[in-house]
């Protein structure tokens, strides 16, 4: 079993991180010959401070422990995928070290896969412990997601989750370099069962989720989940150029008819700021697509791995 762990400056999460996942497991199988062969992968995303070093001195006490230093940082989506591509358990399950992911649902989790599900989703039953802002953030998210996606997401189900190998199969044959990991997962299908839990509050450290970044990783999932908004801004386009078509013929034949009025000042700059303002936002649209087809083109790696230890 893998639990792949990306981290970015949690020198002070790992030891409570290793600490809490081992006295899960303790306690989940009283049977020690029951309890499966675990690793933990650690993906340094090009962390500042020691966590490399804390995860090293770790590694000499403990030979499950096996780290994945990028060469800088990715962000978390290519961490993820850096630690899933590392992965050589019959499943795994991504895990955030701030043990906002309750170690002790790892049993459960297993139980279910065990039962033949392929994908096992920890559902966030209860949010109170994120912020009012965050919270309504993330419900709008879900809900304009699933509106205009091709494959809807779960709500409120994180990267927490336990895959199958053959899910990790496919997961690791995706090229996509504008990563929405969230939306991968439910692209892939397999049977999938989904065990609900109430998120606890972060234990150590500081979110590294600032409100930009959120809000970009929003557009990432838009944008590579449905070609929708161009579908729509491509049939308003049509309806506005058929209705400036019908109002031209109409000025012309009111023209002809009674002659030429002193043309309106005010009604002039309303379609004129209309139609700007349109084509702006359309050009908008269709730039955030086009930025995430020339990322792709370049062929470039989705992350550099510096080195890797334990494997």
């Amino acid at each position: 079993m893998s639990l792949v762990v990306p981290v970015f400056n949690e020198a002070d999460a790992v030891r409570h991180f290793i600490d809490a996942v081992n006295s899960a497991i303790d306690e989940s199988w009283p049977d020690r010959a029951e309890i499966p062969q675990f690793e933990f992968i650690f993906v340094d995303d090009g962390s500042g401070d020691a966590t490399a070093i804390v995860i090293r001195e770790l590694r000499k006490r403990d030979q499950r422990i096996k780290l994945v230093s990028l060469s800088r940082n990715f962000g978390k989506e290519a961490a993820l995928s850096a630690g899933l591509h590392s992965a050589t358990g019959d499943a795994a399950v991504p895990m955030d070290v701030d043990l906002q992911d309750p170690p002790d649902l790892l049993r459960p989790m297993i139980d279910a896969w065990l039962e033949g599900n392929v994908v096992v989703n920890a559902r966030r039953a209860d949010r109170s412990s994120d912020t009012l802002l965050k919270r309504t953030f993330s419900r709008l998210f879900y809900r304009a997601i699933n509106l205009i996606s091709d494959q809807p997401i779960a709500d409120d189900v994180g990267d927490f989750r336990l895959f199958d190998r053959a899910a990790i199969d496919v997961l690791n044959q995706m090229t996509e370099h504008t990563r929405f990991n969230k939306g991968l997962f439910s692209w892939i299908g397999f049977q999938t069962k989904t065990i609900e839990y109430v998120r606890p509050t972060r234990s150590v450290g500081k979110t590294k989720w600032k409100p930009f970044k959120l809000i970009s990783l929003a557009f990432d999932g838009l944008t590579s989940s449905t070609t929708l908004p161009l579908r729509i801004w491509t049939v308003l386009g049509a309806l506005i150029a058929l209705g400036a078509i019908g109002y031209a013929c109409w000025l012309v034949f009111y023209t002809l008819t009674y002659g030429i009025d002193v043309p309106g000042y005010a009604s002039l700059m309303v379609a004129v700021s209309f139609l700007g303002g349109l084509n702006l936002f359309t050009l908008g649209l269709i730039g955030e697509y086009l930025s995430k087809v020339a990322i792709q083109v370049r062929g470039r790696p989705l992350y550099v791995v510096a080195s890797k230890e334990g494997f």
